[in-house]
Order: C-alpha cells, then structure tokens, then sequence
C-alpha cells in the first residue's frame, strides 16, 4: 500500500497545529516582555536610553553615588554615565572590586554589577540582613528620626560588606551581620562559605577586617555561667576561598586593624599585646615575637 503524507494532514489537523504556533509565539513574545525578577533597571546618563547605549567607562575613570540606586559620573567631565536600579529597594553601600561594583541594599540584597558593561552579574539574599539593616525592634528605635534611621542603615551596611580582592585564588566578598555570616565569589556569586556563631554570641560586624585574602570576624560571647564552662568571651574566626573557620584566641575587646596585602595587626590589650597576623600563611608574624613569649612585656611591638 502507497502512502502519502499529505492526506495525514486534514483541515482539521492544521487548525490546533496553528493555534500552537499562536500560542508559542505569545508565550515567547511575554517571556520577552516579562519584568526582571529582582527589578533590575540598568540605563545610561539620558532617562530615554537603552541600557545597550549606555557608554563604556572603567571603574578608575567612574565616581559613584549611592542611593536611592547607584549613579556613574565621569571623573573629568561630571557627566552622568548610568545608573543602577532596583524597584522598591534603596541601595546603601558599596564596595568596588575589580571592574565590578558590589552593591548592599536595603531589603538584604547583595549585588554585583559591571562598570564597564553595565551587566547584572548576580544577585544573592542574605537570612536577617534587612531585619538588622533596619534595627527595628532594638532599643531606641522608636526614637529615631528618618534621618536617623537612614544614617544607621547605610552605616550598617558599609559594617556589613568586606571584599577581599585575592589575586592568587579569587576575589571574594563577605557580608556580615551579628547572626550570620556568607562568603560571596566575587566573579559569580558562588556561595563559598558561610557559618553561624555560637549559641549566645554574636558576630562583631563593625570590628571585622578583611585582607587581600582572608575576612577575620571576632564574634562576643556572654561569659561562661558555670565553673566547667568552656565557653570564651572573645575569638576572631578567620575565613578565605581556602581555609574555612580558622580560630584565633582573643579577648573580647581586641582591635584589628588591616596594614594591606596579606597582614593584620592585631591589638588584645595590655597584657597580651599587638602582633601581626599573616592571612596568607595562617600564622602569626614570626618578627612580633615567638608563641614560646605570650606576653607584651616579654617580646617587641609589631610595627604599625
């Protein structure tokens, strides 16, 4: 028996196969026009132009504004470059890290934007960012005026943010608050690390300090209630793309303050002196004395 194709096709056979290519097509057409899911408005320096006109300038050639989104301005003419927006959200902060600009929003949003392309890299929620952010509920916020309440949030979230441009692995960005903490890769927001304090302590995020490579993040405890308690009032965890939670032993009230490349100094009172911790090599600076000398008074100042 011959067969032919085309009496496998009757008229009634072609309608629901048009009325298909109908329906794909507007389903393309509405994926096409559909909003942004994280209401993404990247535009150039005219209010009517595309996002693709928007002119190509480095972030060394860039001065930025934060908020209510983010504002490029041209360092030689003042000209408005683009902007970044994000609807219903204000941004509060942010950290430049390579070409890119890594952005903290009010509503606990974290996102990386390109200052030469303009391109969305990643977006990523932090757990409790915006409820911290926003300090509701904590004593005196009811007495708070807006400007206040704005000047807290954007200190907040520039105590939140810490980038470390590693040249070696990968450049990371770590957010802070008292109750969490996330470890970012900064190219695509890969989740790297991230880690709780213990049960009673929180995180210090003001306190923290980042190297090139490493984010050290002292954490305060309550101190131990019992005689057999373990727990210690202070300690700095120590997180990088390749050593997760390193511990340094430190008393409640220790300062930390970064002198650039890989070294910290490291201030814990009186007693116990300031040295130099050595992000790369995980240790303490040899030249500030040995483990075998624990006290200040019994080994050389680190220089500052």
């Amino acid at each position: 028996m011959s067969f032919n194709p085309l009496r496998s096709l009757s008229p009634r056979s072609v309608l629901p196969a048009a009325a298909v290519l109908l329906v794909l097509a507007a389903g393309a057409a509405a994926h096409a026009n559909r909003p942004d899911p994280f209401g993404d408005q990247v535009v150039s320096g005219a209010s009517d132009a595309s996002p693709v006109s928007a002119q190509s300038t480095g972030a060394e050639e860039t001065d930025f504004k934060v908020g209510p989104g983010v504002e490029a301005y041209s360092r030689t003419s003042g000209e408005r470059l683009w902007s970044y927006r994000r609807e219903g959200a204000t941004a509060l902060h942010l950290a430049l890290v390579g070409e890119d600009a890594v952005v903290v929003w009010d509503d606990g949003m974290v996102t990386a934007v390109n200052t030469t392309d303009h391109a969305v890299r990643w977006h990523r929620s932090v757990p409790g960012l915006s409820d911290w952010l926003r300090a509701e509920g904590e004593p005196g916020a009811d007495d708070r005026t807006e400007e206040q309440r704005k000047q807290l949030m954007a200190e907040r979230a520039a105590d939140a943010l810490h980038p470390s441009r590693d040249q070696v692995n990968d450049a990371f960005v770590t957010v802070v608050t008292p109750g969490l903490l996330m470890g970012f890769r900064e190219r695509d927001g890969d989740l790297r690390f991230n880690s709780r304090p213990p049960a009673g302590c929180d995180f210090q995020p003001a306190r923290t300090a980042e190297t090139d490579d490493a984010v050290l993040v002292p954490r305060l405890c309550p101190p131990g209630s019992g005689a057999g308690s373990r727990q210690l009032p202070g300690g700095v965890m120590v997180f990088s793309l390749t050593d997760h939670g390193n511990f340094l032993n430190t008393g409640p009230d220790v300062v930390m303050r970064p002198l650039g490349g890989h070294r910290v100094s490291i201030e814990d009172g009186p007693v116990i002196g300031s040295w130099v911790y050595d992000t790369t090599l995980g240790s303490r600076e040899t030249a500030c004395g040995t483990a075998a000398v624990p006290f200040a008074a019994a080994q050389p100042a680190c220089e500052k």
